[in-house]
């Protein structure tokens, strides 16, 4: 089954929403607030994408700017960066897209299209 990890109050999340809504596409929703993901399924997730860590930050949210995480990331390891963002589920970019054996992160219909048919 497809997943949607989200944040129910974002409005790309909603949007993302509506849009699988609307091509009839059945998915689990998570609210990444509520139900944080752990670190392993971080990792999964990340090494499925094949997209660098780096993507998976949510680099407009206020948890990331009052962490200074803009300075510190450069410098972190992997598996540093994977437990911060375990952390907080409002540290990780949404919505988050599980569709077959894709990983989508972020809504941009254009990419969306491009994948689901």
């Amino acid at each position: 089954m497809n997943t949607l990890i989200w944040y129910p109050k974002c409005s790309t999340c909603r949007n993302a929403k509506k849009y699988l809504d609307d091509k009839n596409i059945k998915v689990n929703l998570k609210d990444i607030k509520l139900e944080k993901l752990n670190e392993k399924e971080l990792d999964e997730i990340i090494t499925k994408s094949n997209l660098d860590i780096k993507s998976f930050f949510n680099t407009s949210g206020l948890v990331y700017r009052n962490l200074g995480l803009k300075d510190k990331l450069p410098n972190m390891k992997y598996e540093e960066k994977i437990k911060l963002l375990a952390s907080d589920g409002m540290l990780v970019k949404r919505p988050i897209l599980l569709y077959n054996d894709k990983v989508l992160v972020g809504f941009r219909q254009n990419k969306w299209d491009e994948i689901i048919k």
